[in-house]
């Protein structure tokens, strides 16, 4: 409706030239007059009506307006999108419906909503370290082990994921901790930080595996690794300290057990040669003792041939024997005789000559 004032005066009718604002409409100075907005708005409404079928009633195009905006909200909860890393889990009513793959999909909302969790993302998990008491851990001799690792994880199946188990990340934390624990306090302290370290990861990670199976929860470990075993950082110093003194002690074992060996190689030779001289002289000994039984018998058969023969052959052999050992005077008998018969022992010349001949030494040559 055009306004009114209450003196009778208005901007249309009584005849009154005071505008809505104290002055007339002209400002008094005979300029363009305002726009009327009331007309603007009617102007407004007549466009909007001839473009809405049958006129377009003021409820009708609210109901529309209202039906489009329900269709568009609905529209845009129903549509979802899954990441070629995810996997689409629909829920009809919370229960489980199906589960969908990467691309553009619709659930009828609110009767299905959905998830999408990230199955191939690579998840990890750090457990203990410097200055954290998480990671004391008492190993299986008693000794206390400072250990920090982290587990590698991933989701195998979204339905066994969602479903199965609550807190999913906690979980495997929870287990890779047991787990560790439990490793690390059936081996003794010095193997778990040296060559048994590969093992024990080993075993923590088909114990958790094995525990999330037993859960059906759809994770799957792709590893475990144990980045340090070290003693608690208050007793590394001695810890250092017995290590070198093993050390030492080891060293001084390597160096006995080498002296042990050479003396037992040493002794083992000596040994063999000994026994192969015995065996030597046992066979020299044995084959001179048959020869000499052959050679009395080849003689006892010549003796018992020709006995006078036999008998002079080996007198003179046994004389022969006897004075090639001893100095020998000869001495001519008879009336003729000469008494003491001189000769040239010549075995005796030769042993002077090679006894008086000189040595050539080597200073000779120089």
């Amino acid at each position: 409706m055009p306004w009114n004032n209450q003196g009778g005066g208005g901007w249309q009718g009584g005849g009154g030239n005071r505008g809505p604002w104290g002055q007339g409409p002209s400002g008094g100075r005979g300029g363009p007059n305002p726009p009327d907005l009331e007309e603007i708005i009617k102007k407004g409404q007549d466009r909007l009506k001839t473009m809405i079928p049958g006129g377009g009633a003021p409820g009708k195009l609210t109901w529309l307006i209202a039906v489009v905006a329900l269709v568009a909200f609905w529209l845009f909860n129903s549509a979802y999108r899954v990441q070629p890393d995810e996997q689409g889990v629909v829920l009809r009513f919370g229960e489980y419906n199906r589960t969908t793959g990467p691309g553009l999909h619709f659930a009828f909302w609110p009767i299905e909503t959905y998830e999408t969790p990230k199955v191939l993302k690579e998840n990890q998990i750090n457990f203990g370290g410097t200055g954290q008491s998480e990671g004391l851990m008492l190993a299986g001799d008693q000794n206390i082990v400072d250990i920090r690792f982290t587990v590698q994880w991933r989701i195998n199946d979204a339905r066994k994921y969602l479903f199965n188990v609550r807190d999913q990340e906690e979980l495997v934390q929870l287990l890779s901790e047991s787990a560790m624990r439990e490793i690390v306090g059936r081996t003794p302290a010095d193997q778990i930080r040296t060559r048994g370290r590969q093992e024990a990861q080993q075993q923590v990670r088909e114990l958790i595996q094995s525990t999330l199976d037993s859960y059906n929860a759809g994770i799957t470990i792709n590893g475990v690794q144990l980045e340090k075993a070290d003693p608690p950082p208050q007793v590394i110093d001695a810890f250092e300290e017995v290590q070198r003194a093993e050390q030492n002690q080891n060293k001084f074992i390597r160096d006995a057990e080498q002296y042990r060996n050479k003396l037992l190689g040493e002794a083992r030779g000596e040994a063999s040669k000994i026994v192969e001289d015995a065996k030597g002289y046992k066979a020299r000994v044995v084959a001179e003792s048959e020869g000499e039984a052959e050679r009395f018998s080849k003689v006892y058969e010549e003796y018992a041939k020709a006995k006078d023969v036999t008998r002079k052959r080996l007198f003179l052999e046994t004389l022969e024997d006897v004075l090639s050992k001893s100095n020998k005077v000869i001495i001519e008998g008879g009336e003729s005789g000469t008494g003491v018969v001189p000769y040239l022992p010549l075995p005796e010349v030769q042993k002077r000559a090679q006894s008086n001949r000189p040595s050539v030494s080597t200073g000779a040559n120089q």
